[in-house]
């Protein structure tokens, strides 16, 4: 049996800057594309720092989820995208602080730009559903 890729990007989400959609979902498997630190009501960043982006990455990734049955708790892998190494530590505070106990595999890789200005970070995430554990 086949599943099809249901591809979706929700409402109170931020808006895609190309042409693409920010979930795509097959069965319980749920990938979540680059997302940066836009706050989706003003369309601006979320702030000028890392921590203030990190944490806005992780609540339109909890809203994303949420719509596809699942939530933050059901990250599999994260993948950061940062432009400052000096700011890992500050990265990492603001993610425990939004993910808790829950710790997910994890790569930060260094980049050396990023395609909107003032942008210190994206993350892309792999998550299940809800309902596998």
């Amino acid at each position: 049996m086949s599943s099809r890729v249901e591809t979706s990007t929700p409402p109170h989400t931020p808006h895609p800057i190309g042409p693409y959609n920010h979930i795509a979902k097959v069965g319980q498997f749920i990938t979540i594309g680059g997302t940066a630190g836009f706050d989706p009501a003003s369309g601006e960043l979320a702030g000028p720092d890392v921590s203030t982006q990190t944490r806005q990455i992780l609540t339109s990734f909890a809203v994303m989820l949420a719509s596809v049955g699942s939530d933050l708790e059901h990250i599999v892998h994260c993948n950061v995208f940062l432009k400052d190494m000096g700011d890992f530590d500050e990265m990492n505070r603001a993610y425990s602080e939004q993910l808790g106990n829950h710790r997910p595999a994890r790569t930060v890789i260094g980049v050396a730009e990023l395609p909107k200005p003032g942008v210190l970070l994206t993350m892309n995430v792999t998550a299940v559903t809800s309902d596998v554990f």
